[in-house]
């Protein structure tokens, strides 16, 4: 065989296979086509076998032709295939085109805010109101932040691993939002009234009362001469905005860490007006606790460099879960974030 020989069947399988291409009028005669001019049994592909009948200083001419015409056919057929997508794309776009001046069929609902949501927001215009800022920290803590500064001791139970989540190379999700508190004392100066609200996190079962993720809203209020009556008539009023002006309050003595004296925070209940007999709220008892708080220990103000001789402060913090589900009667944490949509259109 000859090289002239090779060129004419080599322009002839190159013809026929343009051709074919040219004539393919859908996508699935592409298809069809795809192996016969591209396939390892195509003709121009076939072509290679003769390449044995040549003499060896033809070999490397022959073999550059053949793939320099498999190379035009290959780019022919994309050519073809891409104006072929493209032109049922744009049939596609014309049949299916909307027109999205015309209006709805239906109103479109309206949404409304999370009852978690509201109560936050009620939480924040409630301090708001009483000159608080509002101050926020990153969840992904230290430990000097979460416990140290704080004044956990070394073995306190809430730093073990079965009580807060501890990251790979170090650090824990914050399980307070008092943090916030440490971060604001070491970059301002007193006098110092603010408010944090955020996310937290800790080790527990999911069940009526307890989630792994939760919200707070925590305070802080440092200057001289600070109290527990300052304290007391703070919480007194947030609390009967919150729940009503007519509700009396009470405070129990309680332990936290980062406060001394400690105390929890009970609010009359409102379901039963205090009485207490069967009522499901108070559980016969008619009080709600709300919250704890507490002066803050002096140990906290020295390890952000304050002098608990001239300077004093209170603290508390609450759960917005809890005080969301005492606001609306709600029996379990687990309808804060289930997302059943009968549950949440109670609040819209």
């Amino acid at each position: 065989m000859s090289l002239e020989t090779l060129h004419q069947d080599l322009d002839q399988a190159e013809q026929a296979a343009l051709a074919s291409v040219e004539q393919a009028g859908d996508s699935a005669a592409m298809d069809r086509l795809r192996p016969e001019v591209m396939g390892k049994k195509s003709p121009i592909r076939q072509l290679m076998k003769m390449l044995g009948g040549l003499s060896a200083d033809e070999r490397p001419e022959a073999g550059r032709v053949i793939n320099e015409a498999q190379a035009r056919v290959e780019a022919a057929f994309a050519a073809k295939d891409a104006a072929m997508k493209e032109a049922a794309l744009n049939q596609r776009l014309e049949t299916e085109r909307i027109d999205v001046t015309l209006p709805g069929a239906f109103p479109l609902p309206l949404g409304a805010l999370h009852p978690l949501t509201q109560t936050l927001n009620e939480i924040v215009r409630i301090f708001t109101a009483m000159g608080y800022d509002t101050a926020t920290g990153p969840e992904v803590e230290t430990e000097h932040y979460n416990f140290d500064a704080l004044n956990f001791a070394p073995n306190h139970p809430a730093r073990d691993s079965h009580d807060s989540f501890y990251l790979p190379g170090g650090g824990l999700l914050r399980t307070h939002t008092s943090p916030v508190q440490i971060r604001y004392m070491q970059n301002h100066k007193p006098p110092i009234q603010i408010i944090a609200p955020g996310r937290t996190f800790r080790v527990d079962d999911v069940d009526a009362t307890h989630s792994p993720v939760f919200h707070q809203v925590e305070g802080l209020l440092v200057d001289e001469n600070v109290s527990l009556a300052h304290l007391n008539g703070t919480l007194t009023a947030f609390a009967r905005a919150m729940f009503g002006s007519d509700l009396a309050t009470r405070f129990r003595a309680s332990y936290f860490p980062f406060v001394e004296p400690g105390a929890e925070m009970d609010v009359q209940c409102w379901e039963c007006g205090g009485k207490g007999t069967g009522c499901r709220v108070c559980k016969s008892s008619g009080w709600v606790e709300i919250l704890g708080a507490g002066l803050v220990h002096p140990n906290v103000l020295k390890s952000v460099g304050l002098d608990p001789q001239k300077v004093s402060g209170f603290a508390f913090g609450m759960g917005v879960e809890r005080i969301a589900m005492l606001r609306y009667g709600i029996s379990s944490i687990r309808n804060f974030y289930e997302n059943d949509v009968r549950f949440l259109r109670q609040f819209a």
